[in-house]
């Protein structure tokens, strides 16, 4: 077995604050893992950066919004790929919100977009799809979660 190192991702799962619909995007057919595939904004950790700098810029690069931190949707480890240690992921999925989604700009990572609930989601994706689980957890946390500990996540203040 050859020896790899975990590569450190942010996940984002947006919902807009006005109807609650999720983003969901399709990433372009060029990606080199996953073409086509439906998802939320994702990307990896620069060298020095936190998981909170790093979701922020990810927002920004690759859907052109500033959202609001609402929670820590879970966490995920998995191959980008083979089951190769060169390979694997380990990542942190957020859920986030936005009161106006109007400056929605995909980068080139991304075909296309939906708003969706998540019944519309699971009409969509295939059985036991990934995204279902996570909008069904996303439901959870919102109907769930007090206002207090939203508010402490609203601050950015959760990374030590």
């Amino acid at each position: 077995m050859s020896v790899g190192r975990f590569i450190a991702m942010v996940g984002m799962l947006v919902w807009r604050r006005s109807d609650g619909r999720y983003l969901l995007v399709r990433r372009s057919a060029s990606r080199d893992f996953a073409p086509g595939e439906w998802e939320t904004g994702s990307g990896r950790l620069e060298q020095g950066e936190g998981f909170l700098e790093a979701l922020r810029r990810e927002c920004i690069e690759e859907l052109g919004l500033d959202v609001r931190i609402e929670c820590i949707l879970g966490i995920t480890h998995f191959y980008r790929g083979g089951s190769d240690p060169a390979n694997e992921m380990v990542g942190v999925s957020f859920g986030c919100s936005v009161g106006d989604a109007s400056g929605l700009s995909l980068s080139e990572e991304h075909s296309e977009h939906r708003w969706v609930t998540a019944e519309d989601a699971a009409a969509f994706l295939p059985p036991n799809h990934w995204l279902s689980a996570l909008l069904v957890r996303a439901e959870a946390f919102r109907e769930l979660m007090p206002e207090e500990l939203r508010r402490l996540h609203w601050t950015g203040d959760i990374e030590f």
